[in-house]
C-alpha cells in the first residue's frame, strides 16, 4: 500500500487505471476513506484515478496538531507533484469539495479543473460543529451514526442493505481524525473567494441531500463564474455511493471538455 510521507505523517493513496489517461484526484468526505469512490473509479478505467485518505482517515496518519482545509489542499498538491501529474482534475465531495476550492485558489497551475460534489463555500457554523465535537467526545461516533446515515443517504438507498457497510466504516473512523476535520470545517469560509476561481468547474448536488441542501449547492455554483450545475434526482449527500453511474458519467463528460477538448 503506497504512502506519501508528509511533515505530519504518512498519507495513504492508491493510483489506478491508465498511466497515460487524464489524471483525476478524488477527495473523500468526512468519516469515509478512499473506498467511497470505488464504484465511480470502476466505471472510469481509461483514467488515471488517484484516491487517498486525508489526514485522520482510513490508513493515513492522524497528526498530533490541528489542521485546516488549506492544509488538506496542500496535501493534494504534494500528491500531485510527487506523482508527476500534469494538469489534474480534483473531484471532492463535501469537505472534499472545500478542499477542491482551496487548491483551485492556492495552486491553479496544477489543475485543469475541479468537480465539487455536494459541498458549499461554507458548511455549517462554528457552533454546530462544536456541538458535534462535544457529543462525540463524550459518547463516541455511535451517538451520531444514525443521524449521519439519514443525512447521507436517501430512504430509497437505505431500503437496501449496502448502506450498512458505510455505517460500519463510519463507526470505525478515527475519532481524533474526525474531530480534527470538524474543527477544520468550522473554520473554513470561502464565501468571499469562490467568485475568484477561474478554472472550469462542475458542481454536483442531490435533490435528497439533507446536509448540503440543493439550494445551497446551487448557490455555490452560481457564485463561481462559468460553473455548471448538475442536480441528481433522488441522490443524497454522497452520489458517488448512491448514484455512481451518473456521477461517473458527469465526470467523464467534464474531462472530455476540459482535458481532451
Amino acid at each position: 500500500m503506497p504512502c506519501l510521507q508528509r511533515p505530519w505523517g504518512h498519507m495513504h493513496y492508491r493510483s489506478r487505471g491508465s498511466s497515460g489517461g487524464p489524471a483525476v484526484v478524488f477527495v473523500n468526505s468526512l468519516g469515509t476513506d478512499l473506498r467511497m469512490w470505488d464504484a465511480v473509479i470502476d466505471r472510469l478505467p481509461a483514467l488515471r484515478s488517484i484516491a487517498f485518505d486525508k489526514r485522520g482517515h482510513g490508513l493515513s496518519a492522524t497528526p498530533a496538531d490541528g489542521w485546516t482545509i488549506e492544509d488538506l489542499a496542500d496535501d493534494v498538491a504534494a500528491l500531485i507533484e510527487a506523482l508527476a501529474v500534469k494538469k489534474a482534475v480534483v473531484v471532492g465531495c463535501s469537505v472534499g469539495g472545500l478542499v477542491a476550492q482551496a487548491i483551485a485558489a492556492r495552486r491553479p497551475e496544477l489543475l485543469a479543473g475541479i468537480v465539487i460534489s455536494n459541498s458549499a463555500a461554507k458548511i455549517g457554523t462554528p457552533d454546530s460543529w462544536q456541538a458535534r465535537i462535544d457529543t462525540i467526545s463524550t459518547d463516541g461516533l455511535a451517538a451520531i451514526v444514525d443521524t449521519v446515515m439519514s443525512v447521507w443517504f436517501p430512504q430509497s438507498y437505505r431500503d437496501g442493505v449496502d448502506w450498512l457497510a458505510w455505517r460500519t466504516m463510519f463507526l470505525r473512523a478515527d475519532l481524533a481524525g474526525y474531530i480534527g476535520t470538524c474543527r477544520a470545517l468550522a473554520a473554513a469560509d470561502f464565501r468571499d473567494s469562490s467568485s475568484e476561481i477561474t478554472l472550469p468547474v462542475l458542481v454536483i448536488g442531490g435533490t435528497e441531500d439533507k446536509s448540503t441542501l440543493p439550494e445551497v449547492v446551487a448557490g455555490l455554483a452560481g457564485s463561481i463564474p462559468g460553473a455548471r450545475l448538475a442536480m441528481l434526482e433522488g441522490s443524497g449527500h454522497i452520489p458517488a455511493i448512491d448514484n455512481p453511474g451518473v456521477t461517473a458519467g458527469l465526470i467523464a463528460d467534464f474531462l472530455a471538455e476540459v482535458v481532451r477538448g
